[in-house]
């Protein structure tokens, strides 16, 4: 029996939905032989959803429930998340189940390799028009992976320069108030906005795109026009291919551990130390 492949995102309560329908068709294509199921990691969305539109998005724990009724003794679990923080941990804590082994598949941002995949995606967007500044927006972390937004901001302007930015809009640095400055300081009478998220929801609406106290007005107040760019990750065929690769770095683990293990009880495993 193959294992499945559980696509465990955060969730949105936004018409952002549609990302992980897209993300989903990409990955059947990849895997056609494995089932393909998802959980949602945040206890505010799922319960929103369910009051408020009547939506059931299960939990990891239940998805693995399921799956071990039905006598899969291995999963895989694939990280939608950006980088190695709170979330995932959470998710890896949650993947420990008694019954069924775990092997996760890791966050987008995890090796060396992976921030130079990330470089190449966005060139596009960087590369897009001359005369604007491009600054990509995540959501930031108070965990010590904030660091990971700084790492990208390097290579990013290591091959652009001043053109490329990369803040964020909740914890963590680089904070918005420094970037609207540099890229004045640039120069620049334009500058794109993207989300650098998964899904264009709700902190898109709100935080990049607001008419008030956003990114958006921040820029314009210093004479700065904005373009928003509304697509999230999850739309880029470069980023769901990424994700692809650590689910079957992922699967790839399981034949070669299952026979050394199965003897040692549950827990989750990972194709490499999660650091």
């Amino acid at each position: 029996m193959n294992p499945p492949i559980v696509m465990a995102a955060f969730g949105t309560t936004s018409s952002a939905m549609d990302t992980y329908r897209h993300i989903d068709a990409q990955v059947k294509t990849v895997f056609p032989d494995r089932e393909i199921r998802w959980a949602y990691t945040s206890r505010m969305v799922r319960a929103h959803m369910k009051k408020h539109r009547n939506a059931a998005m299960p939990h990891l724990r239940q998805v693995l429930d399921d799956l071990h009724a039905r006598d899969h003794r291995w999963a895989v679990v694939q990280s939608l998340h950006l980088v190695c923080g709170h979330e995932f941990y959470r998710l890896v804590a949650d993947a420990n189940h008694p019954e069924i082994r775990t092997s996760i598949g890791m966050p987008l941002l995890y090796s060396v390799e992976d921030f130079q995949v990330m470089v190449r995606s966005l060139a596009p967007l960087v590369e897009k028009h001359d005369d604007e500044a491009v600054v990509f927006v995540g959501h930031g972390t108070d965990h010590p992976a904030w660091c990971a937004y700084t790492a990208l901001t390097h290579m990013l302007q290591e091959r652009f320069g001043s053109k490329a930015h990369v803040g964020v809009v909740e914890e963590g640095y680089p904070q918005g108030d420094a970037i609207v400055r540099a890229v004045a300081a640039a120069g620049y009478g334009r500058v794109r906005l993207v989300p650098l998220m998964l899904v264009a929801g709700v902190h898109f609406e709100e935080d990049l795109a607001g008419e008030e106290s956003s990114w958006k007005s921040d820029f314009e107040a210093f004479g700065i026009e904005v373009v928003l760019e509304g697509s999230g990750l999850g739309l880029y065929a470069p980023i769901v291919e990424q994700f692809c690769r650590h689910t079957a770095a992922a699967l790839d683990v399981i034949p070669r551990i299952t026979s050394h293990m199965m003897k040692q009880g549950a827990g989750p495993v990972f194709t490499a130390n999660p650091r």
